[in-house]
């Protein structure tokens, strides 16, 4: 189940976006991201996968950012089978400050007679994450000491905010702390140079960055590729994740709220 589980975990990172999604014909609150995505297995080794996870499905990815109510930034992606929840679900949560710090971090699953739940509160001044396990035969909670010399911990979901606030400035390879399945590995993120996609007969123009383990460190199990469009927006539409059993891909239907034209001005 680890290696699975590591390949949902890999579908946070796995985004894709279409040029007519780009268009300006969404509505919604002026501060919500709705993105809509199909997804599938790639890889020689994704048919292997498949007899325990389904090959392909649904993914929804929400962003919440701050208004005069709220002060955070939440972000929570929903991926089914092509069932729908009844064939199984991945759903990731994350909490985000103003600076982009990971505040908390939420990630469950239901696939076939496995499910798990856990939770992570973050605590800096402390240097401290409070850690909440539930599985159908046990319950497990637990406090860690962080790093000292970790600044912040970013997860999945906080990586891409990352990457979209900062694309300008990663002109070279950055070293950061990612926190996956209540550990902590180190990761760099580079540039991967730019490219022009054509999407439903559309050409766009990407920048794309590379998260893959830091040498020398504890291993990552993980390997992301992210495609972000070439402009204001930094709309995340093509991630691949590479998975020492398949590779994943989403790509991006539809975009029924567009409340990163305002978010990000």
């Amino acid at each position: 189940m680890k290696v699975i589980r590591n390949v949902i975990l890999a579908l946070g990172l796995v985004i894709p976006f279409t040029a007519s999604a780009a268009e300006l014909n969404c509505s919604g609150p002026a501060n919500v991201e709705a993105f809509h995505y199909s997804w599938h297995l790639r890889g020689a080794l994704g048919w292997i996968a498949g007899f325990v996870f389904p090959r392909s499905g649904y993914g929804d990815l929400k962003n919440v950012y701050p208004n005069a109510d709220k002060q955070t930034i939440s972000s929570e992606l929903m991926v089914t089978g092509g069932s729908g929840e009844n064939s199984g679900f991945y759903n990731y949560q994350s909490e985000i400050d103003g600076s982009g710090k990971t505040l908390s971090t939420y990630h469950g699953y239901s696939w076939g007679k496995k499910s798990r739940k856990e939770r992570t509160i973050f605590d800096y001044v402390k240097h401290l994450a409070r850690f909440h396990k539930e599985t159908p035969t046990a319950t497990e909670d637990k406090v860690r000491m962080l790093p000292k010399d970790e600044a912040e911990f970013r997860d999945i979901l906080t990586v891409i905010h990352y990457l979209r606030t900062n694309a300008d400035q990663i002109s070279a390879p950055i070293t950061t702390t990612i926190y996956t399945d209540g550990k902590e590995y180190p990761v760099v993120f580079k540039p991967a140079g730019r490219q022009v996609f054509t999407i439903e007969n559309q050409r766009v123009n990407a920048i794309g960055f590379d998260i893959v383990g830091a040498p020398g460190g504890k291993k990552w199990p993980g390997g992301v590729q992210v495609w972000l469009s070439d402009d204001a927006r930094r709309i995340p539409f093509r991630i691949s994740i590479s998975d020492s059993l398949a590779s994943m891909q989403l790509d991006l239907q539809t975009i029924s709220a567009c409340g990163f034209l305002n978010a990000r001005k």
